[in-house]
C-alpha cells in the first residue's frame, strides 16, 4: 500500500509531500533511486595501509552494539557536567562522583556511575552545524546537509557504517550460510515512524545495494505509561513506551510476516512455492529482467522465518525476569536486551536507536519541557540499559569481544532557550566500552560553560575512522560508488589512538 504523507517542511520535521511523490513515482518505474543498482565491488581491503593496521586493536571487536540517541543529548546533564558554572548553565541537576576517577555525572545517572571505569568518554566532539545529522554521524557523508538528512533518496547519500561492515566481511569471508542470524539489524522500528510529522532519512546501503541495507524490526507491545508532551500546538497525552512497556513485549524481524507459532513448515513452504511459481511465470514474460531488490527482500524473508537461530535470538521470553527488569522495563532497556541477544547468536552489529516518538521534539530533542524529561523518562532509561548492558557482557565474557557505542549528532545550547535547550554543535560528547579501548579513559575538554571545545577536538568522521580500525577495517579505504569512482569511507577522519587499549 502507498501511503503519502503531508505536512509542511521545518528543521525538525522530515520531508515534504513533494520529496514522498518523488520517492514514491521512480520506485514504481525502478529508476533514480541509487539503491536499486548495486554497483561494482569496491576496494574497501585492497587500499589497506600496513600503518593503520599496526596500531592497537585493529580487528578486535567481533561484534558491535550501536546505541543511538536521536535528537542530540545535553552534554552538560550527562557526561560533561558543570557544576561551578552559572545556574543558567549548569542547570539544576547535581553531580555526582563516578568510578572513573576525575568523572562526575549527572545525578540521575547512578547505575551508570558505578560502571564508567570500563569505559572511553570522548568529550571534544564538535561541527559547524546545528541540525539533526544521524547521517552525517553514521556515515561518510563529508559535510553536514539538512536535504541529504531529510529526503529519503539524494545522490550524496552515503552507506550507513552497518552496511559497510556487512559488505566488507561478504567481500573477505563471503555470505554467511542459510538461516544464519543476519549481520545488520536496527531496533526497534524504522526511523522517524511512530512520530506525527514525516520521517527522516532512514541509514541505508546507499550504492553498496539493498543487499547490505539494514534490517530493521519491528515492536509488538503496549505502552503502560502516558506521558503530556508539548511540542508544536497544544498539551497532547499518550502511551510511552519508553517509559514502560508490558512485560511480554517482543521484536520481530520480519514484521509482515507475523505468523501465527503453530503454523506448521509444510504449510510456509507450500506458500513459497507458490510464490515462486509466480516468479518464475513474471520472468518469462520478461525475459530481460533480472533478480530485483523486491526479489532479495522475500528471499530474506522466507529465510528468517524458517530458522530456528533467529527465532531463538528473538525469544525475548526465554530471559529471565530479574534480567528484563534490571535492563529496564522500557522500550529502549528490552531493546537494549534483545541487541545483546542478537550479538550472542552471531549478529555482527546490531544499531538501537532511541528515536522520537509521538510528536516533533521528541526523544532527545529537548526543546521544551528539558528537566521533566530528562528526569523522568531520558535519563533513568539510558541509566539501566547501558549500565545492564556492560555488566551483562562482561558476566557472560562477551565485553572484550564486543564493541559498544552510544552515540548522537549534537550536544544542546549551554544556556537555556525558554524551558529547554536548542541545537549545539560546536560541544558534544560521546561514549563507548569494550573491545579494543583504553577502560576509564577521558578523552578532550571543553570550556568552562561546555561551549566549545579546549582540548583534543574531534569529529564524527575519526569516531567512525576508530569504530571501523577496531572492528577490522582499515579507514583509509575506499569504496566505489555507483559511478565507479573511489569514495573515502570517512573522508580525513583519523584514528582517535588515545581510545585504544
Amino acid at each position: 500500500m502507498l501511503r503519502i504523507l503531508g505536512g509542511p517542511k521545518r528543521l525538525c520535521n522530515g520531508v515534504t509531500r513533494r520529496d514522498l511523490l518523488a520517492v514514491g513515482g521512480l520506485g514504481l518505474l525502478g529508476i533514480g533511486a541509487p539503491a536499486l543498482v548495486p554497483s561494482r565491488a569496491g576496494g574497501a581491503q585492497n587500499s589497506a595501509h600496513a600503518s593503520a593496521n599496526a596500531l592497537p586493536g585493529f580487528g578486535s571487536a567481533k561484534n558491535v552494539i550501536l546505541l543511538y540517541l536521536f535528537g542530540g543529548p545535553s552534554h552538560i546533564e550527562m557526561l560533561d557536567v558543570k557544576p561551578h558554572a552559572p545556574v543558567e548553565v549548569r542547570g539544576k541537576f547535581e553531580s555526582i562522583a563516578s568510578s572513573l576517577e576525575g568523572l562526575s555525572v549527572c545525578e540521575h545517572l547512578p547505575r551508570l556511575a558505578q560502571v564508567m571505569d570500563r569505559a572511553t568518554v570522548v568529550r571534544s566532539l564538535n561541527h559547524p552545524w546545528n541540525f539533526h545529522g544521524m547521517q552525517y554521524a553514521t556515515t561518510g557523508l563529508a559535510v553536514g546537509s539538512i536535504p541529504v538528512e531529510e529526503r529519503l533518496v539524494h545522490p550524496d547519500r552515503q552507506p550507513f557504517i552497518g552496511s559497510v561492515v556487512h559488505y566488507h566481511d561478504q567481500e573477505a569471508r563471503g555470505p554467511k550460510s542459510h538461516g544464519s542470524v543476519p549481520d545488520n539489524i536496527m531496533l526497534p522500528f524504522p526511523l522517524s515512524s511512530r512520530r506525527s510529522e514525516p520521517p527522516y532519512a532512514k541509514p541505508f546501503a546507499a550504492y553498496l545495494g539493498t543487499g547490505y541495507d539494514p534490517i530493521w524490526t519491528e515492536f509488538r507491545g503496549t505502552a503502560t505509561r502516558s506521558t503530556v508532551q508539548r511540542s508544536f500546538g497544544p498539551p497532547t497525552e499518550f502511551a510511552n513506551p519508553y517509559l514502560a512497556v508490558n512485560p511480554d513485549c517482543r521484536f520481530l524481524i520480519v514484521p509482515e510476516a507475523d505468523l501465527p507459532s503453530d503454523l506448521p513448515l509444510d504449510r510456509l513452504d507450500r506458500r513459497r512455492s507458490l510464490l515462486e511459481q509466480i516468479e518464475v511465470t513474471r520472468r518469462q514474460l520478461d525475459r530481460h529482467s533480472e533478480r530485483t531488490p523486491l526479489d532479495q527482500k522475500r528471499e530474506l524473508a522466507f529465510s528468517l522465518l524458517d530458522s530456528r537461530a533467529i527465532r531463538e535470538a528473538f525469544a525475548l521470553e526465554g530471559e529471565p525476569d530479574g534480567v528484563r527488569d534490571a535492563y529496564g522495563p522500557t522500550l529502549f532497556g528490552q531493546a537494549t536486551l534483545q541487541a545483546r541477544r542478537l550479538v550472542e547468536a552471531g549478529c555482527r552489529f546490531v544499531t538501537v536507536v532511541w528515536d522520537e516518538f509521538g510528536q516533533l521534539n521528541s526523544g532527545w530533542d529537548t526543546h521544551v519541557d528539558h528537566y521533566n524529561r530528562l528526569a523522568n523518562e531520558l535519563l533513568p532509561g539510558l541509566d539501566r540499559a547501558f549500565s545492564s548492558l556492560i555488566l551483562d557482557l562482561e558476566q557472560r565474557g562477551l565485553l572484550d569481544e564486543t564493541l559498544v557505542v552510544v552515540m548522537n549528532e549534537m550536544g544542546r545550547t549551554p544556556r537555556f532557550e525558554g524551558d529547554g535547550r536548542g541545537h549545539w554543535g560546536r560541544a558534544y560528547t560521546n561514549f563507548f566500552a569494550g573491545a579494543g579501548l583504553k577502560r576509564g579513559t577521558v578523552v578532550g575538554r571543553t570550556d568552562a560553560i561546555g561551549a566549545t571545545v579546549v582540548d583534543r577536538p574531534v569529529s564524527a568522521k575519526d569516531i567512525l575512522a576508530t569504530i571501523y580500525h577496531l572492528v577490522g577495517i582499515n579507514p583509509d579505504s575506499t569504496l566505489d560508488d555507483r559511478l565507479g569512482r573511489p569514495v573515502p569511507l570517512v573522508h580525513d577522519g583519523q584514528i582517535v589512538t588515545e581510545m585504544l587499549a
